[in-house]
């Protein structure tokens, strides 16, 4: 068996291994990370030898651990890390270059056809209609996406968002509330299989599925990170989050908003962003929260989306694509049916 794992902001984790009579054996760890001492790589792939492969990621690296020496120096990985990639391994996962990928940048369309457009996508890539997809969102007018289990009451002004002309949209993953304007902020979603991301827990799979657009931010000179379990930072604040939404099929959504620019202003007349909130950031000030990307790199939101997807092809493939007619039809009957309704938007009134 054959898996592999690269390490967010890290290096790359390999795993070589067969499976004799229910366990582990001929078990044989590589990669472009760095270990000191030397030996301690056979202590590594000495620990995992003989164990059982229905073993979950912490049993893997808590053996793994137990087994270095004291004065050991792992960069660029961890033995968790190795414990995804025997995971991986162990469930068939899929990479990146497995698939031949579309990316998707339509004209603006309202909030709610974009979040129309992400269930019906993710579906279409589940049940195999479609290949894995990224696609980068434009919208007509000003939005509070608010997430799926949150309460319209505790999170929007209504009034507020009424004055600044905001559609209320709930999208169908979880997350927090954002207040997103059309050139303000650059929204992106992945459609992909559930293969991609096997053998990886949520939080592992959210800073996997964001690698691609981390390099991308750091190539324009900003020094963005992941910090657990969804935003993406910079030493000078948030800049974005991510959020999931995996269906019955096993294809997993997932999408992330990003602050190109901000109004602070109306961002706090339309959100209820409360203290508890605001002190578990460590701030006391909403508008400290965003750091918008235009402040940073001096680039207009075409050059940044530019930027991204170049780095997502030369990293992933992937040729441009459009949203079929079907799709489109799809996405309008669900804004109907489901997105453009109370009982959708008042499910947690």
């Amino acid at each position: 068996m054959h898996g592999e794992y690269k390490v967010p902001g890290g290096k790359l984790v390999v795993v070589d291994f067969d499976v004799l009579d229910g366990r582990i054996s001929d078990f044989r760890l590589s990669g472009d990370f760095f270990l000191e001492p030397d030996d301690a790589l056979g202590c590594i792939n000495e620990a995992v030898e003989g164990l059982s492969p229905n073993g979950t990621i912490e049993e893997f690296g808590e053996a793994i651990q137990q087994a270095l020496p004291s004065e050991v120096h792992l960069l660029g990985f961890t033995p968790d890390s190795v414990g995804i990639a025997i995971r991986r391994a162990i469930t068939g996962a899929a990479h990146w270059r497995d698939y031949d990928w579309q990316i998707l940048h339509e004209p603006p369309v309202t909030p709610m056809m974009n979040a129309a457009l992400d269930e019906v996508l993710t579906t279409a890539v589940g049940e195999g209609l479609r290949g894995p997809t990224l696609r980068i969102w434009e919208w007509n007018e000003p939005a509070v996406v608010i997430g799926s289990f949150q309460s319209v009451r505790n999170e929007v002004d209504e009034e507020q968002a009424a004055a600044h002309g905001a559609q209320i949209v709930r999208r169908i993953s979880g997350g927090g509330a954002m207040y997103m304007e059309p050139a303000a902020s650059i929204t992106y979603a992945l459609y992909v299989p559930g293969e991609l991301v096997r053998g990886m827990s949520f939080a592992d799979s959210y800073a996997y599925l964001d690698e691609w657009v981390l390099e991308a931010l750091q190539s324009l000179g900003i020094n963005a990170q992941y910090k657990p379990l969804n935003d993406i930072t910079s030493p000078h604040g948030k800049i974005g989050g991510a959020a999931q939404k995996r269906l019955g099929s096993g294809a997993v959504l997932h999408h992330v908003t990003m602050a190109y620019d901000m109004d602070a202003g109306a961002m706090t007349e339309v959100l209820r962003i409360g203290r508890e909130k605001l002190s578990d950031k460590g701030t006391t000030s909403a508008q400290k929260r965003v750091d918008p990307l235009r402040s940073q790199t001096g680039l207009t939101r075409e050059a940044i989306i530019e930027k991204m997807i170049e780095v997502f092809k030369r990293r992933h493939g992937g040729t441009d694509g459009e949203v079929t007619e079907g799709e489109w039809d799809a996405a309008e009957l669900l804004v109907q049916q489901k997105f453009n309704t109370e009982a959708w938007l008042r499910r947690v009134p």
